[in-house]
């Protein structure tokens, strides 16, 4: 059974340098290297079920949007046109946060059984921040 591998889209895959714009808009680049990785994991044969989520993903617009953004951007890494349409066959976007095996996210702290204090909750930024 694979393992299911969450991905976070906005500070993940798409740079989210103009901050929230609505969603189903989406009107920045990747992050660097965040679609080559896309395909590296997808077609390294890797027991990982890729489900890309956020808070987009309660509204429809905002999947079609995501969707069709990682899409677009997946042409761009040099793949052939069946390779890019196997790497989206292969990724699924859910309308809720999966059971995911594992999450990648810029907004998250790792929890290794300390809770963090309030400061340490206040202090928190982001990766690009």
């Amino acid at each position: 059974m694979s393992k299911i591998l969450c991905v976070d889209f906005d500070g993940v895959l798409h740079s989210y340098s103009s901050g929230w714009q609505g969603a189903d808009i989406i009107p920045d680049p990747p992050v660097d290297g965040a679609m080559q990785w896309l395909g590296k994991i997808i077609l390294s044969g890797a027991d990982y079920n890729v489900q890309i989520y956020s808070s987009r993903s309660k509204d429809p617009e905002g999947i079609k949007a995501m969707r069709d953004w990682v899409r677009e951007n997946i042409k761009n890494t040099g793949y052939d046109e069946d390779t890019c349409i196997h790497i989206l066959g292969k990724i699924a976007y859910p309308t809720q946060k999966p059971p995911a095996y594992l999450t990648l996210d810029d907004r998250a702290i790792c929890f290794r059984g300390t809770f963090p204090s309030i400061q340490e909750l206040d202090l928190f930024k982001p990766w690009n921040k």
